[in-house]
């Protein structure tokens, strides 16, 4: 594999001082008010305000009302297709030839994908191919490479070892104040288990949610060439530093981490540096934002809903039923992306080819005709599993299992120490489009 130069020399104690993605994007646009984006149609749910304010549901139950699929014709990220419905989405995701995931046509999220007449003189064109933008036969090689790290032969190795790291940060945690549960809690215990899948040097495993948060966040874009320069220069950063320790473990047995499994499979040891990026991008968001909003996501609606955090603490034989209605309710994605291959009929739509597809998972998990009552937290639901949380079709999520596993462990360690959570203090969530999550939760710990 080719190498990947940083653009720039950077000391360990530099990265731990730059501000995070978030930080620099509201900082941006508070320096900057009129680069704010503007939203003309009301259906336009790719607007962050809604979700940073928790004011997107009722905007979609008015559009499952008035059908499963709609056509926003102006956003900042372009004109794309909305689909709103859980049957609707399941549909598109059984016809991956006639949409595309494939980064050649645009990926996964709504991003809008430069054509070549709209780069700038200068200005570089940048894709980061990863295997969940792919289609078939690439995507499957690729996806088969990463899928033993996930078996469940894997997950039962790993549990004692996850059990211990969230037994001894639940066992931390300040006693009689009030706490960041997202900083003491979710942020350690999904990073340390990242450094674990990678094999990565645990002294430098907070990087990880650095890359993360600068690689996950879609609406930088928004905020001119500048800021997209910062995350391509930190992606770079990151490969490089993933560049030594291919290097290193090039030079070993195969291990069970995901280097060691990259380096010696057939479908991905002759990645491009580009391609070796946006799998890291890839398996470095999923693995991370996903768990650590659920994680944190599971706190607040127990909280929420008081009568579900007594049936929590009364039944733990709930706790599996619970961690699947706890990712429906939470959908830590909000969308992935579609593009249509060929011209076609969807739902008495006329779809165009090259058109952009937006499945919203977070719709689909609150439809009405699918979930009773969708919009309330219930740890019997009999039907959780249903959820689109995890996506459907061959780019389900390859890490379902280990996140539902963390997820589980959690809840039981929780209860086996009679810990009650409540929120008591500020709370923060993600301003973004397509990562659900939190910033800041306050919360404190009392035990029942």
């Amino acid at each position: 594999m080719a190498t990947i130069a940083p653009p720039r020399e950077m000391e360990k104690t530099e990265w731990t001082r730059s501000p995070s993605a978030h930080e620099a994007l509201q900082k941006h646009f508070e320096e900057n008010p009129d680069a704010m984006p503007e939203h003309p149609h009301k259906w336009d749910t790719s607007r962050s305000d809604i979700y940073a304010e928790h004011r997107w549901q009722p905007i979609f139950k008015e559009m499952r009302a008035e059908g499963p699929l709609h056509y926003i014709p102006e956003s900042p990220f372009g004109p794309y297709w909305s689909v709103v419905g859980h049957k609707a989405i399941q549909h598109v995701e059984a016809l991956p030839e006639l949409f595309s995931s494939s980064w050649e046509h645009g990926g996964i999220t709504i991003l809008e994908r430069l054509d070549d007449e709209d780069v700038e003189e200068g200005q570089e064109r940048f894709e980061l191919p990863m295997f969940i933008a792919m289609d078939r036969p690439k995507h499957t090689g690729q996806r088969r490479t990463v899928a033993p790290a996930f078996t469940p032969t894997e997950m039962k190795r790993m549990e004692d070892e996850i059990r211990q790291r969230t037994g001894e940060t639940l066992d931390g945690l300040p006693k009689g104040e009030v706490f960041n549960w997202v900083e003491k809690v979710s942020i350690p215990l999904t990073t340390g288990m990242l450094a674990i899948l990678f094999d990565f040097p645990w002294e430098d495993r907070d990087l990880l949610t650095f890359w993360s948060d600068w690689s996950g966040d879609t609406e930088l874009m928004l905020a001119g060439q500048g800021m997209e320069d910062t995350r391509r220069g930190i992606q770079r950063e990151m490969a490089a530093y993933f560049q030594q320790l291919w290097a290193k473990k090039s030079q070993e047995e195969p291990g069970q981490d995901l280097i060691s499994m990259m380096i010696h499979s057939p479908a991905m040891n002759q990645m491009s540096p580009q391609e070796f990026m946006g799998n890291l991008v890839l398996l470095i968001v999923g693995g991370n934002d996903t768990t650590r909003n659920t994680m944190s996501g599971i706190i607040h609606a127990l909280d929420k809903f008081p009568d579900q955090r007594k049936l929590f603490e009364k039944q733990p034989d709930l706790i599996p039923n619970a961690v699947q209605e706890c990712i429906r309710y939470q959908t830590p994605l909000k969308h992935m992306r579609r593009t249509c291959s060929e011209d076609t009929e969807l739902f008495g739509q006329q779809i165009k080819k090259g058109d952009k597809v937006v499945l919203w998972y977070n719709s689909a998990n609150r439809d009405e005709d699918v979930f009773e009552n969708a919009d309330k937290l219930d740890l019997t639901r009999e039907n959780a599993r249903r959820h689109l949380a995890f996506g459907y079709g061959i780019h389900r999520c390859v890490g379902a299992r280990l996140a539902e596993l963390q997820l589980r462990v959690l809840l039981e360690e929780m209860h086996a120490r009679r810990m009650r959570v409540h929120v008591a203090g500020d709370v923060e969530r993600v301003r973004a489009n397509f990562v659900e999550g939190f910033r800041t939760l306050e919360v404190e710990v009392t035990h029942f």
